[in-house]
Parts: C-alpha cells; structure tokens; sequence
C-alpha cells in the first residue's frame, strides 16, 4: 500500500472536509517518512493541505520534496506547490534553471517590458521640457535633478528586494498588502526626513555662489528641494513596496518586472514632484 494511502487510512489525516484535516498531526508524521514516502504522502493531500503541511517543514527537505517531485511525473503539482509557498513568483517563469534556458527566451521574456517602458521614459523628457523657463531662471536646480531620480530610485529598489525576498521565502502573502504598505511607508517617512536634511545642507553649503532670482534666499531653496525629495521618497518606497505584491496577483514574475517599471514610474514622478513642488514654493 503506498504511504499516501497508509496514512490515509491509518491515521485519518485526510478527509473530505479541508476544516477535519489535522495540520500538525500530518507535520509530525512527516518526520518518521524517508524523502521518497514523503513526496508520495503530498501526493496524497489536496493542494491547499500540501501547503500547509510543507509550510511546516525545513525549506531544505521542501526544496528536496519538490525536486523529487520534478523528476516525476509531477511537475505541474510541484509547481503549483512552489507558487503556493511563495518558492517561485508566477507561472510565466521560464522552465529549466538560468543557464541553461537559451539567450533568445530570456529576451522574448524581457524585451517587451523595456521597449514599452523606453517609450514610456518621453513622458520625463515633456516634464522637463514644460518646465525649462524654470530651470533657465534657476540653474542650481538642474544639478539636484539626478539626486531625486536617484534617491526615488534606490529607496524603491530597497524595498521591492525586500518584499520580493519575503515573497520567496514565504514571510509574507498577498494578505499582506497592507501590512506591507504601512510599514514601508513607516520606513520612507524616516529615511526621507534623513535624507532631506542632508541633502538640504548640503544646498545651504555648498550652493552660495549660484546666482538666484530676486527675492528667493538658499534656504528656500534648500527647503523646497528638500521636501521635493522626501516626498518623492515616500512615494518610490511605498511603491516599490507594493509592486511586487501587484505582480503576483497578476501572475506576472516580480524578477522581470518590477525593476524596470519600477525605474519608469519613479523617473516619471520624481520629475513631477521636484518641479511641481520647487515652482510652487518658489514661485519660479
């Protein structure tokens, strides 16, 4: 009799009724199985119990549970199991590991992403084409151009790592989303108000011998700068935070897109919010 059915059986794990089946008592029978009967006993649960049960268990012996399941006939149950356990981010990954896929799949994977997001990147341009009198007027602000692109962008690809990671390693599921959002705009709040600060002395100190339009002082500018940035921070961090959490319930692979998009929506909007904000306090 296979294990599967042995336990079935034997210790009335399984039953028709998902509310009967016992989680724990299943996580202990597990461990008096070689690797082999273990796979077989998964084979048995229905998917959602495989789920639970392996969300039990050391990521090692699920790693190797799922390999065995692999290299039989259970392929597709393997991955439906991974994607379960957060072990790989969606269905449109490419089968087979990463060297040995062929250079043409992995750019029909990505290439449709950046050509879509190249176009997207004219938007950026027509921003700073609308506000060119500003900069003319103003030249000191086209130096920290580059510094709220960068600032966006690197806050965001923090915390899209981050979630991405979680999201892999199960810490976190798509219930989370605003336990994700919340916290990660806890943590911009912080880092933007750092950041502002420093990049605002760093005007006040540096910046004296730029020639400024009557009636606008350094510190102003500082100011203005300094909020442009805090804001933009926030933003790009609590987006990066929740992209990866869009892309799942998309069933779209987080790796391929979430650094990309991201780094067209944070250009996007950090040149939206820097010169919105500098023209509006400084009245440029």
């Amino acid at each position: 009799m296979a294990v599967a059915d042995m336990a079935v059986t034997d210790l009335h794990l399984v039953s028709v009724s998902e509310s009967e089946f016992d989680t724990a008592q299943a996580i202990a029978f597990m461990r008096y199985l070689s690797l082999k009967e273990k796979a077989e006993f998964i084979i048995g649960l229905t998917l959602s119990q495989a789920n639970d049960v392996l969300s039990g268990c050391p990521l090692r012996e699920v790693q190797d549970i799922l390999e065995l399941l692999e290299d039989s006939e259970y392929e597709v149950r393997a991955r439906q199991i991974s994607m379960g356990l957060g072990l790989i981010s969606s269905e449109v990954e490419p089968v087979g590991e990463y060297l040995d896929n062929s250079v043409m799949s992995h750019v029909r994977e990505r290439i449709g992403w950046i050509i879509g997001l190249a176009l997207m990147g004219i938007v950026s341009g027509l921003i700073i084409s609308r506000y060119e009198d500003a900069l003319s007027s103003m030249v000191l602000l086209a130096v920290y151009m580059p510094v709220v692109a960068a600032a966006g962008g690197n806050t965001g690809s923090q915390a899209a790592t981050l979630v991405v990671r979680a999201l892999a390693t199960g810490d976190i599921g798509m219930n989370d989303w605003v336990r994700v959002v919340w916290k990660e705009f806890r943590v911009a709040c912080f880092i933007s108000m750092v950041l502002a600060l420093v990049i605002g002395a760093r005007v006040v100190m540096f910046s004296g011998s730029s020639i400024l339009p009557e009636g606008i002082s350094l510190q102003m500018v500082a100011f203005a700068i300094g909020l442009a940035i805090s804001m933009q921070v926030i933003m790009s961090t609590t987006l990066g935070g929740v992209l990866p959490l869009i892309a799942r319930a998309f069933r779209l692979d987080p790796a391929v897109l979430v650094s990309p998009v991201l780094a067209s929506v944070v250009d996007i909007t950090g040149m939206l919010i820097y010169f919105f904000t500098v023209t509006q306090l400084l009245g440029i």
